[in-house]
């Protein structure tokens, strides 16, 4: 686990069931969700992709019931925070102690999931021993460790988190007390010596900041190259995932999952988490189910990528608290074990049919396409679509899209059109609104409601086609309007925002 930084309400379905079926677009009056008891879990979901999906956990949450009847029920796969680390289990050297880690293998055991052992050589959580060693010792004591921890758990470990954050963020080596000892050796010789201790785990090098293109995942890609090339005893490569909503989403992650992939390797993601600054509001939490959705589809688009790990799944055990001041939020449930938004965006990414699970207003999307043929035309006429990516309906009354614009110069009242629906143009609104304090790009939005409806999981509107023109027909610059694109197929918007009872559920406001 690294400490450096990188990167509501549900409104129920009502009782009757009326499908309104426009050109294959629904737009249904349901009943509420399923029942918790009868869903399909996170684990159920990944299973029927070939992936797990898991969770971290540590032995003082084991007395929480209210927080193992969840992990034990909703994860395949666990991993333990602390109770294998070095200090953990080795804090006087030659003297081991497994009684946490046992604890933790044994309510894997009696919940029927697997375990991930994390970690054996890592820079952090070193009992002073270990640095206080001549160099000429630390070999033969990091090969013991391995050797004594990797060996009480044979047969009851998958994986082992092998070497940990081996780099730095420019891509060189961080200097540890093995790699001040043995230089980038001790890589291959503690991979051996796991491979040794426990022959049918599966071993891995995992690391943050490393899930897109860049310096760092470069020397990892390099690092393990190498160690193939030598026939060294490496079947994967974790990627930890914790990630901020405040430093965008890393650049290219399929396709840098998939390069590690195409080495012969396993690919996981071993720590997802997705951090914001506190207080926790609408727009955070939106794109933090945007964060979850868009890592879930990366790891599903590879075939190699195995499965998916968050850094334990509530709020109320969260590591980034302590060790981001004035972050947190970044789990995918809350301080009260309630789901997020961000825990039905990963049941739809994960393919829920809608057969159950929270759907709340954070699975709701909004998409846009330009219908423009002219940026420099006196009418703004932008596509819209609202997609329900959760379990259960979502009443439409309640439900607000905004597109921003700016009004450039002339008349300030303005005249709006729906031209074409499948939902029917009688059932929307539409307004255009002055922003009270104009931002770059944005001072005035066109604003479209529903006069009623509901829509349907896993549904779209399907196409709303609106139009709008300044009273006296002057022209607008589109250029520089903050939701504007060029894009002429529907796509996810995240700067046309998608409000539920005057709440931003979706999108970024400019």
């Amino acid at each position: 686990m690294s400490l450096t930084k990188r990167s509501t309400r549900r409104r129920p379905g009502r009782s009757a069931v009326l499908l309104l079926a426009v050109c294959g677009v629904a737009a249904a009056l349901t009943a509420g969700p399923a029942a918790a008891a009868g869903q399909e879990t996170l684990h159920d979901l990944a299973s029927a992709q070939g992936r797990y999906f898991g969770s971290a956990t540590d032995n003082p949450e084991l007395s929480d019931s209210a927080y193992t009847d969840t992990l034990g029920s909703e994860f395949g796969q666990i991993t333990p925070g602390n109770s294998m680390k070095w200090d953990t289990t080795e804090p006087q050297q030659g003297r081991f102690d497994f009684a946490r880690g046992d604890a933790i293998t044994g309510f894997a055991q009696a919940h029927g999931q697997t375990v991930r052992g994390h970690t054996l050589v890592w820079h952090s959580q070193l009992p002073g021993w270990v640095s206080a060693l001549p160099s000429a010792q630390v070999e033969a004591a990091m090969v013991n460790h391995i050797t004594e921890v990797a060996g009480h758990y044979r047969g009851s470990v998958a994986a082992w988190d092998v070497v940990n954050e081996p780099f730095n963020d420019d891509g060189t080596f961080r200097t540890s007390p093995f790699y001040d000892a043995m230089g980038s050796d001790y890589i291959a010789t503690a991979l051996r010596a796991a491979h040794a201790a426990d022959p049918d785990a599966r071993l891995y090098i995992n690391d943050y900041n490393t899930e897109g293109l860049g310096a760092k995942s470069d020397a990892m890609y390099d690092l393990v190259s190498g160690l193939v090339a030598e026939g060294v005893p490496v079947d994967g490569v974790g990627f930890q995932g914790h990630l901020a909503v405040q430093y965008g989403f890393p650049g290219g992650m399929r396709q840098n999952l998939q390069r590690f992939a195409d080495l012969g390797l396993d690919v996981a993601v071993t720590e997802l988490d997705v951090r914001m600054q506190l207080p926790a509001g609408a727009a955070g939490l939106a794109t933090q189910a945007t964060y979850y959705r868009d890592v879930v589809e990366a790891c599903l688009g590879v075939e190699r990528c195995v499965g998916i790990t968050v850094w334990d799944y509530t709020d109320k055990y969260s590591w980034v608290p302590g060790a981001f001041p004035g972050q947190g939020a970044a789990n995918l449930y809350d301080d009260n074990l309630r789901p997020k938004p961000a825990y039905a965006a990963v049941r739809a990414a994960l393919g829920d049919d809608g057969g159950g699970g929270p759907a709340g207003p954070g699975a709701l999307r909004a998409r846009y396409r330009s219908n423009d043929s002219s940026v420099s035309d006196n009418q703004i006429k932008p596509g819209l679509q609202l997609v329900n990516t959760g379990g259960a309906a979502v009443d439409l009354s309640g439900v607000t899209l905004r597109y921003w614009f700016t009004g450039d110069n002339g008349a300030s009242s303005y005249g709006t059109w729906c031209d074409w629906s499948p939902l029917g143009c009688s059932t929307l609104t539409h307004r255009v609104a002055a922003m009270s304090s104009p931002h770059t790009g944005a001072d005035h939005y066109l604003e479209v409601g529903f006069g009623s409806g509901s829509l349907a999981p896993g549904t779209s509107t399907g196409e709303m086609q609106l139009r709008l023109s300044k009273t006296d027909w002057s022209n607008f610059d589109e250029t520089d309007d903050y939701s504007h694109g060029a894009g002429d197929s529907y796509a996810d918007a995240p700067k046309v925002t998608v409000y539920v009872d005057g709440e931003l559920v979706w999108g970024l406001e400019p």
